[in-house]
């Protein structure tokens, strides 16, 4: 998933080196003709977007791997921008996300088709604070990189729930830190700044809460298990 949006950002960096020699006329301010809105210090706006939810496990020991059935979820937030120069602005997008997986278990052990798998629901309250790296604008529309670091509180983690798999609960930690990275597209409308971007999240600490029993089928094996996602996301700003 990293090298891909690395390889995205590469390729729009090129297109964009290669349209320089394309004439500009810029129309639209995104403000209604109040002013172009580059030129403001902050600015605010709200974005509504999908997701999509998997896990990277590391095992103790090589065994099958745990198979992960993803969902379509759905995002919504705020966004603040500050600008830094005209071409770096700081940004925080804090929002919620709702997620759903499905977790697929082997293990001989089993003998009800309820043993072998697990949905695990999460709600997310994501904070964001990312950087953001603008091309020159060309015309009506203006590409970008965006990187940074986030925490998200999940509200379904059943972290403290005395229950675990083996009274069907797979616990998750509540807080989980991660990095993300991304890229997108300004378009300047008349009134508005409409901006589709795709952007990568990937958690840095273990997230599993391990059963009491440490010979668990469920969690017994599992070293480290850390949520990675991809956002598309519409921007209004």
């Amino acid at each position: 998933m990293r090298s891909f949006l690395i390889l995205i950002s590469l390729f729009i960096g090129f297109q964009v080196s290669s349209a320089q020699s394309v004439r500009e006329k810029i129309s639209n301010d995104a403000t209604g003709g109040q002013g172009q809105i580059d030129e403001k210090r902050y600015t605010w706006g709200y974005f509504l977007g999908l997701n999509s939810y998997d896990y990277k496990f590391d095992y103790n020991e090589v065994t099958d791997d745990i198979f992960v059935e993803t969902s379509m979820g759905f995002n919504v937030g705020l966004v603040g921008d500050l600008k830094i120069n005209n071409y770096i602005n700081l940004r925080l997008e804090p929002g919620i996300s709702f997620v759903t997986r499905t977790l697929n278990f082997e293990d001989p052990s089993f003998t009800m088709p309820g043993d072998f798998e697990r949905e695990v629901t999460s709600t997310y309250i994501n904070v964001p604070l990312l950087v953001k790296f603008s091309t020159k604008r060309l015309n009506n529309w203006k590409p970008f990189i965006v990187g940074g670091a986030s925490w998200s509180r999940n509200l379904s983690s059943n972290e403290e729930n005395p229950n675990d798999n083996s009274g069907n609960q797979f616990r998750q930690v509540t807080n989980v830190f991660n990095y993300e990275l991304g890229f997108g597209i300004d378009f300047y409308l008349y009134y508005f700044k409409f901006t589709p971007s795709i952007r990568g999240v990937f958690a840095i600490n273990d997230e599993l809460v391990r059963d009491v029993d440490p010979n668990s089928p469920y969690t017994g094996n599992i070293s480290s298990m850390q949520s990675r996602g991809i956002f598309l996301n519409f921007t209004f700003q």
